[in-house]
């Protein structure tokens, strides 16, 4: 089955559509999706949640387009864009397929923008799916489904690019080496240093007038505030061009069409925002690949500053395989601490790693990816820690701790313990995929804590690229599976010796 699971045609010529659709849902569609549509999936969702299990409703249906097509699409208009970075933030054919060496995360490849209306569509029925199945649940969404991911480059390019021009005038101030919350520039020094280089703006007056209590100093979220207010200070935005020897606008011209697209991109992310803050919905964005990340995320705390303000509604993704996710978690946190609104975190390893990695070494810049797997272990206990202690002082900020790694889920109890952070209070959230790892999520549902099921569903035919995905991760899943088939004798044998066969939740 898995050598054809990619399309299915094989194997459903031979059976029979029908035949092979009832084939599946008995066998790898039964275990790891949970229905065609919002109706069918309902009997799971309720079984679930009378475990004290809930549900992040994703609606897993994916183009089964060519490698060829693939390409094509992601090409089509890179002539179109004139990017600032001539490596990572630009479209590559050897790379232009974002389905190579992706096992854990759908794709979508732009067509055009009634084509991102009808994504949008699909997130709004998930989004009402969820709300009519529990009244505590989660939809997720992706953000290169509902415009041109070209933009998101574009866009990722110029923050990436003045949060490193940050990071060059602390070290013109001695500053380098410390952690990114730590960098400070001092404003005296900013300006003459500006002002040599040839930029004409008020830096110093800009800075100090906006904080009636400024010290003189300022940090990288007040340097990224200048991008807020962009349409008032071009003037400041300015970076250096090594090649050319002076300054330049840091944002590129767009043409009337772009400028269109790019607003009806954010049109639907707020649609989607505010279809979940009706639905009592939280909303999930998916995180994607480093070089869309720093746009994503973007749009994500936009979103957040708006709708978050009385509770956690949209929450974003934070992939701890990144070296930089730490300084990522901590200047969010802390943006939210100084705006006041609901900070609210999933946090993964990632799913990009290999086509991460190859991609850096064929384009020739530095690889994004931790260097093992230790040290992304260690690089999400530093952020999950960092987010906990922040829960203890400040009741305003979420966590789901998106894991399969059972030292991860017990780490996370034991600080939760240590804090004195109470599962009833539901600021920590637990979440592992739909078929996997069961004998991690139920127990913890069974305990009072809260916990989700990551819940795909679709037709049969129309998930089996989600399903191929699922194959082929699994293969690197033989020793979890030889565990719980392990702990599932276990518990048979202990229910054959105490006559109680059938299992009723206690939630």
């Amino acid at each position: 089955i898995c050598s054809h699971m990619k399309t299915g045609l094989t194997v459903s010529k031979i059976l029979g559509q029908k035949s092979f659709d009832q084939f599946m849902k008995m066998t790898f569609y039964g275990q790891f999706v949970a229905g065609e549509d919002h109706n069918d999936i309902k009997p799971l969702i309720q079984k679930n949640h009378s475990f004290g299990v809930g549900s992040v409703l994703d609606y897993s249906v994916e183009e089964d387009i060519s490698q060829e097509e693939a390409e094509r699409k992601e090409m089509e208009y890179e002539n179109s864009i004139t990017l600032l970075n001539k490596r990572k933030y630009q479209v590559h054919k050897q790379f232009s397929d974002r389905r190579g060496g992706v096992t854990g995360a759908r794709t979508y490849f732009y067509a055009d923008e009634a084509k991102c209306d009808q994504h949008m569509e699909t997130f709004i029925k998930c989004i009402k799916a969820s709300g009519g199945s529990s009244m505590d649940g989660f939809s997720a969404i992706k953000m290169t489904a509902l415009g041109r991911p070209q933009f998101l480059l574009q866009l990722s390019e110029v923050l990436v690019k003045w949060r490193r021009f940050f990071t060059f005038l602390a070290s013109q101030q001695g500053k380098d080496g410390l952690e990114a919350l730590e960098q400070r520039l001092e404003l005296t020094q900013l300006q003459e240093f500006m002002t040599k280089l040839g930029a004409n703006g008020d830096f110093y007056g800009w800075f100090t007038g906006r904080k009636e209590d400024s010290t003189g100093c300022i940090d990288m979220l007040d340097w990224n505030s200048l991008i807020d207010d962009r349409t008032k200070i071009s003037d400041l935005l300015v970076v250096p061009n090594v090649e050319l020897g002076k300054l330049e606008p840091l944002l590129g011209k767009f043409t009337v069409e772009e400028e269109q697209q790019m607003k009806r991109m954010l049109q639907r992310v707020d649609v989607l925002a505010k279809h979940a803050l009706e639905s009592g919905v939280r909303l999930m964005v998916d995180a994607e690949q480093t070089y869309f990340q720093p746009a994503i995320s973007r749009l994500t705390l936009e979103m957040q500053r708006t709708y978050n303000r009385e509770k956690p509604v949209i929450f974003n993704t934070y992939q701890c395989y990144l070296k930089e996710a730490y300084d990522n978690v901590t200047m969010d946190v802390e943006l939210s601490r100084r705006e006041g609104w609901h900070f609210a975190a999933k946090l993964v390893r990632g799913a990009y790693m290999y086509q991460e990695r190859e991609r850096a070494k064929e384009i020739g810049y530095e690889d994004p990816i931790n260097p093992d797997y230790e040290s992304t272990n260690r690089m999400y206990h530093r952020c999950l820690d960092y987010v906990l202690d922040e829960i203890a002082l400040n009741r305003k900020a979420n966590v789901m701790v998106a894991s399969h790694n059972e030292d991860t889920v017990k780490h996370t109890l034991t600080r939760m313990n240590e804090l004195g952070l109470i599962p009833t209070e539901n600021k920590v959230y637990f979440g592992q995929l739909l078929g996997m790892c069961d004998q991690i999520s139920f127990p913890l549902g069974q305990a009072g804590f809260p916990v989700y099921k990551y819940v795909p569903y679709g037709p049969v035919n129309e998930v089996m690229p989600y399903l191929s995905r699922r194959a082929q991760e699994n293969r690197g899943f033989m020793k979890g599976a030889q565990k719980e088939r392990e702990l599932l004798w276990k518990e048979l044998k202990r229910r054959l010796a105490s006559g109680e066969l059938l299992y009723k939740p206690v939630y």
